[in-house]
């Protein structure tokens, strides 16, 4: 199968960074990566914009770099309480999600996108528990969040 090259103009995830010169195949390149601006065909011209981009897109990764270390700080000191309808037996009628928790974040003034928050295994139960949040390839923080009978 053919394949095309590419330059990566923003960050994406699982297939690498700005600036990256990436090998994909013809469909994902036409109908996704070009369309959103993510990347363009690697010809002379493009590499030499990359180059000349390489200092804009180094700052602009320690930044993010750097706020996702302030968020992940922020984080820590949280304990959401999820008020949810439980059985006698503590049994939950449906399930905590990551939308959930990324919208009690919002309404705290943090933002977090829900994809970044891993739920796993399902909160099933009332009680403690520790939630996974990426925020950067390199920054994890992990959120207590409270489930009670609401």
């Amino acid at each position: 199968m053919a394949h095309v090259s590419l330059i990566l103009l923003d960050d994406v995830e699982k297939l690498g960074l700005a600036g990256d010169e990436v090998h994909v195949a013809p469909g994902y390149a036409r109908n996704y990566l070009i369309p959103r601006g993510l990347a363009a065909k690697a010809t002379p011209g493009t590499l030499r914009l990359i180059e000349s981009r390489k200092a804009i897109i180094a700052a602009r990764r320690q930044q993010e770099l750097a706020d996702a270390q302030a968020l992940a700080a922020k984080l820590a000191e949280i304990e959401l309480s999820i008020p949810m309808q439980a059985t006698e037996d503590e049994q939950l009628f449906g399930s905590v999600t990551n939308r959930m928790i990324a919208d009690l974040l919002a309404a705290q003034g943090i933002k977090v996108e829900h994809s970044r928050i891993k739920v796993e295994p399902a909160i099933k139960t009332l009680g403690k528990f520790e939630v996974d949040v990426k925020l950067h390839s390199d920054v994890a923080a992990k959120l207590s969040v409270w489930v009670v009978r609401g």
